[in-house]
């Protein structure tokens, strides 16, 4: 039995583990283990028949030493305060990772947004809106979405908020739609990123992702881009999973195909095809491939299922998917794991194009963000390299050397007010 699991814990233990190979003291970074600021808020929301539902929601900062507040907001039936006070700490060592100039917040509400009109959704949306707005602003705290939300939801975000300041204000928000704001190819760079991560992890080993296989957990806006990148460039996948099951054909499976199965609306359990197999995503996580990428919820990869891993690489897709005790496990098994804050970051790297955009109102073109969110990424990865084989430490810890120390010398340099 996997023993139960918090998921700031595991943020907490590994900011330390950062924090004693810098040389930190304890009281030099122990503010950064503590969130600013939590609103917790309820969510009365007339449905469609009639009755009034309450959903919890929750906005969490981390923190603001290095900028305002970053981060996403999630619709979930698994939403807690503990995984949003996770997910609001990997958003600061993640954008301190990338060096952009941004702190750390995330955002979430307790409902299954599947079940409920689009009509119920806005209403959610604009009430939640409402409840958090105090906290957030261009200046303050810009949301973006995540898992279960999306441009459209970001689009009544901006309106919401503009309507209750009494002009337009995109950069309230990214991840919204390009015609009132949005960054092109925004939408794909959470994706596009941990490709062009994938890229230079096995650059490092001598190989190319067209020589590679993959198999990838999660095709939603994450593993889908990803998959879907990979598959132009040549690379053999697989396997890939979605919350229904998963599918494996060991000649490669045809992407396009895939994707204009789920592009119907339509999951992997019914997609059949020459050639394909129907497993678990505990079979998926456990194939014998050349890369990988977890890009579905946190602890996917934990106590009970590490020992099937046979992958040489994982780069993490999406947030928490390793639990410690597992990624210690992998670093014995000789696995190397690019870890969340750098492989995943593409996405919050264009928000921060799209959001100088709106507060500049200046317009870049989707050839300019790629440009722009390929130098940074690879910047950002021969910085992690680099450290870890300095150190000797595995590239999660690197990243958050790196992500630790700038957060502290920022807080060191403002000092602690009054």
């Amino acid at each position: 039995m996997v023993a139960a699991y918090n998921p700031y814990d595991n943020v907490l233990r590994v900011v330390d583990n950062a924090a004693r190979i810098l040389g930190y003291q304890p009281g030099e970074y122990e503010a950064i283990k503590y969130p600013e600021r939590e609103l917790q808020v309820s969510i009365p929301v007339q449905m469609h028949d009639g009755s009034v539902k309450v959903f919890e929601g929750y906005r969490i900062q981390h923190s603001t030493s290095r900028g305002p507040a970053k981060g996403g907001i999630r619709y979930h039936w698994n939403v807690n305060k503990d995984e949003v006070r996770a997910l609001a700490a990997w958003m600061t060592f993640k954008c301190a990772v990338v060096n952009i100039p941004y702190g750390g917040a995330k955002g979430g509400v307790v409902v299954d947004p599947e079940k409920l009109t689009s009509e119920e959704l806005r209403h959610l949306t604009r009430r939640f809106t409402a409840m958090i707005l105090p906290i957030i602003g261009p200046d303050k705290d810009i949301p973006a979405p995540d898992v279960g939300t999306n441009p459209e939801i970001m689009g009544w975000i901006m309106d919401t908020y503009s309507m209750m300041r009494g002009h337009c204000v995109p950069g309230v928000v990214t991840g919204k739609p390009v015609q009132i704001g949005g960054a092109p190819g925004r939408k794909e760079a959470t994706g596009r990123g941990v490709v062009i991560t994938t890229g230079n992890i096995l650059a490092k080993h001598g190989m190319d992702i067209a020589d590679a296989t993959f198999a990838i957990q999660g095709m939603g806006n994450v593993g889908g881009t990803a998959a879907r990148l990979l598959h132009e460039r040549n690379a053999r996948i697989l396997g890939v999973g979605d919350v229904s099951g998963a599918v494996f054909n060991p000649d490669g499976l045809d992407i396009t195909a895939i994707m204009a199965h789920l592009g119907e609306g339509k999951l992997l359990e019914s997609h059949c095809a020459e050639g394909v197999r129907h497993i678990t995503n505990g079979e998926l996580l456990g194939l014998d491939v050349s890369v990988l990428i977890p890009a579905a919820l946190e602890n996917q990869i934990n106590e009970s299922n590490v020992g099937d891993i046979k992958t040489k690489f994982i780069v993490e897709g999406a947030n928490g998917p390793t639990t410690v005790e597992a990624d210690a496990q992998l670093e014995k098994m000789g696995v190397v794991v690019v870890p969340d804050i750098l492989a995943n970051a593409g996405g919050v790297v264009v928000s921060y194009f799209e959001w100088v955009q709106n507060i500049q109102s200046m317009s870049w073109t989707e050839a300019d963000n790629n440009a722009k969110l390929t130098e940074i990424m690879n910047r950002s990865f021969n910085d992690v390299w680099d450290i870890s084989h300095e150190k000797g430490v595995s590239l999660r810890t690197g990243a958050y050397l790196i992500a630790v120390k700038r957060v502290v010398e920022a807080k060191k340099n403002r000092g602690i007010w009054p």
